[in-house]
């Protein structure tokens, strides 16, 4: 590295790794950009120049050339508490999209998007084109920024079913809600249950809405009634929701929470008001997060592979940034976990 005037190493060029490796400016382009075009000795020699010399490509420049970043966004429209709080469905989301990005040598830029303020800021930030391609996780509503960003060209894929009516096709991965939920509630209806109840998740989310779909349809061929209260995935939510249910209906005997956390919040609730688990009302809820082996009993619980969901949706993403075509629906499977509690 030569020094400048003002005594700061001037940046190693592109002549320079040239002039090293004795080849031209040209070949060291495409070397650099990954072409697999040039031969291996040459390759070797602009590599052994570039290392010698500690060229580090200008970023900004590269971009001007290829029209891309290396770069995909995750869009989280939830507040950052929420966010960062112990729920794991974020964390395992956030660390599966981060685990397949760095296996293909890409940035990772996570938005949160909690409020109307911090939405409209991610609809500038992503329609400027600052990164190759989106995904979209815990979505709220009929959001029309999937929509609108497909429509620019710009690849998306989301997690989950998106909601309303889309003028184009928008990708995504889930996992089989309906189906996971029907196991859970079939297992409570065959171990002789007669009341069983559901705390089901918000309904403008698609897991919300699906799970209490689930639900509803395990109970449609059964002399049982529906028995639900809404809540939030939240802890708190399903400590609520728990009582609800109890003033509602107390001699239920099941429970369906859809979501770990608030199957947590609903056994402590159990537990104050002295019912017996799995003896007296049996408790089954759904992720599978680590906490569900170790809650007084041990929770019964339908699976979800939250970490793959990332990985898939960063997978399938970088397949649409490098021009291939997928499938629009990408599923995968659920499994019931069966411990104490039901």
């Amino acid at each position: 590295m030569t020094r400048a005037k003002n005594g700061a190493r001037e940046r190693p060029t592109l002549e320079a790794v040239a002039r090293r490796a004795g080849v031209s400016r040209a070949t060291v382009s495409r070397v650099v950009n990954g072409s697999t075009t040039v031969a291996e000795p040459i390759q070797e020699a602009v590599r052994r120049a570039v290392r010698e010399l500690g060229y580090v490509p200008n970023m900004a420049a590269r971009s001007l050339v290829t029209q891309r970043t290396d770069s995909a966004a995750l869009i989280l429209p939830e507040t950052p508490t929420r966010v960062f709080s112990d729920d794991p469905f974020f964390h395992g989301i956030i660390r599966g999209v981060s685990m397949e990005l760095d296996a293909l040598d890409k940035q990772l830029v996570l938005l949160i998007a909690g409020s109307t303020a911090g939405h409209d800021r991610v609809e500038r930030y992503t329609m400027s084109r600052h990164v190759d391609g989106v995904m979209f996780a815990s979505m709220h509503g009929a959001d029309p920024l999937p929509a609108a960003l497909i429509r620019m060209g710009i690849p998306v894929v989301c997690s989950g079913r998106p909601l309303g009516r889309a003028t184009v096709e928008v990708p995504y991965v889930d996992v089989d809600q309906i189906g996971g939920v029907v196991s859970a509630v079939q297992h409570l209806l065959d171990s002789g249950r007669k009341r069983v109840a559901t705390i089901a998740g918000p309904q403008d989310m698609v897991a919300g809405i699906d799970r209490l779909t689930g639900y509803r349809q395990a109970l449609r061929d059964s002399d049982r009634r529906s028995i639900v209260a809404i809540g939030d995935f939240t802890r708190e939510s399903g400590t609520v929701a728990m009582r609800q249910l109890l003033d509602d209906d107390p001699k239920l005997d099941a429970v369906f929470a859809a979501s770990d956390l608030m199957a947590h919040g609903a056994l402590r609730v159990l537990r104050e008001a002295g019912r017996r688990v799995p003896d007296d009302v049996a408790v089954i809820g759904f992720d599978d997060i680590e906490m569900a082996r170790y809650t007084e009993p041990p929770l019964t619980t339908v699976r979800q592979p939250i970490q793959q969901i990332g990985r898939e949706m960063a997978r399938q993403l970088m397949r649409l940034v490098a021009g291939e075509e997928i499938e629009s629906v990408t599923m995968l499977p659920t499994e019931l976990i069966i411990r104490e509690s039901a």
